[in-house]
């Protein structure tokens, strides 16, 4: 049977009109109920680019800025570090009396004792690395975010600190020694006699106002109940390492004091500007005029600095000499001199 266009049942699906399949047509009453009755959407005219970017732009910026307050809030609630990674290198180190076979943690309070046979490294990832030698006792005090402080006892350290400067402490029983971002290796025996050897950048030992600043190649004793003596380099005259011991740390048997400054004296290099400057705050007046015009010798004192204020150990006029000795200004180093405490 031929079929015109008009009588096609497939016509009603496209524009209503013919007979409509009895399926479509049952579909059509089960569908009905949900058949759209309201007006078409309205949309309103789309704003030009430029328009929208005016709002969009602070609301991105208001959006950054809760992200960063939320950011710094979380970064703020982190728990500080309250313990040092504890790695055994050789042997078998203790912590606390328990032997370290892997790894562990050396709390504020405890104490890390190396023997004759094993080495341990200490080390927070944001601090620095202290590697300790054999017959050694260290002890963390203090372990957070201001201040990380520990005690040599007794042994050898060897101390990398990459923490801004007056960060890292180490108390010792004669003096403490201050980071000022450096390396170096420090020493205590069983006298509780100290022994510091800056290897990269500078160290400050303090005990009770007495002070030294020790710079890259130079070294400096200290003795319980007298705290630091006078920094010397590594590499200075013999006779001036042995009057500086006398004159630092005199005993008994000790020679003459004018002897020794005399040895210190006619020794010292325009490189060793650096130990008679410490000698300008010790000793007698009479030893620091001897020394005054020894410096001014080698290294001649500012047109500002006069001889007076010096002997009376004005501190502008030491630290303005300072910086004629070409290490650093003496500025950076005040800045960090008083939160420095024994604890």
């Amino acid at each position: 049977m031929t079929h015109t266009r008009d009588d096609r049942s497939d016509d009603y699906l496209w524009t209503g009109r013919g007979t409509p399949d009895p399926e479509i047509a049952r579909l059509e009453r089960l569908l009905a109920p949900y058949a759209h009755r309201g007006a078409p959407l309205h949309l309103e005219p789309r704003e030009p680019a430029r328009r929208a970017v005016r709002w969009l732009f602070p609301l991105l910026t208001a959006a950054a800025s809760i992200l960063l307050v939320a950011a710094a809030a979380s970064f703020r609630q982190v728990p500080e570090r309250s313990a040092w990674t504890v790695r055994p290198l050789e042997g078998t180190p203790l912590v606390g009396g328990s032997a370290v076979d892997g790894s562990a943690h050396l709390k504020v309070g405890q104490a890390l004792t190396t023997d004759g046979q094993s080495r341990a490294q200490l080390a927070v990832e944001s601090v620095g690395r202290v590697n300790v030698d054999p017959n050694s006792r260290v002890r963390l005090l203090e372990a957070h975010a201001g201040e990380q402080r520990m005690a040599l006892d007794r042994g050898r350290i060897r101390a990398e600190i990459w923490a801004p400067p007056r960060r890292f402490y180490v108390n010792t029983p004669s003096s403490v020694a201050v980071d000022l971002g450096c390396a170096y290796t420090l020493d205590v025996d069983d006298r509780g006699w100290g022994l510091v050897h800056v290897t990269v950048g500078w160290v400050a030992f303090e005990y009770r106002g007495r002070e030294a600043f020790i710079p890259q190649d130079a070294v400096c004793a200290t003795r319980p109940r007298v705290g630091p003596g006078t920094p010397h380099y590594q590499d200075a005259p013999p006779e001036l390492v042995n009057g500086l011991s006398i004159l630092d740390f005199p005993t008994t048997e000790s020679v003459n004091r004018g002897a020794a400054l005399d040895a210190v004296l006619g020794a010292a290099r325009r490189r060793d500007a650096l130990t008679l400057w410490h000698l300008l705050s010790r000793g007698s007046r009479d030893e620091r005029a001897r020394v005054y015009d020894r410096l001014n010798a080698l290294v001649p004192a500012p047109a500002t600095v006069s001889r007076q204020a010096v002997l009376a150990g004005d501190r502008q006029a030491l630290d303005a000499w300072w910086n004629e000795l070409g290490l650093d200004s003496a500025s950076w180093w005040r800045l960090w001199k008083n939160p420095w405490q024994d604890k």
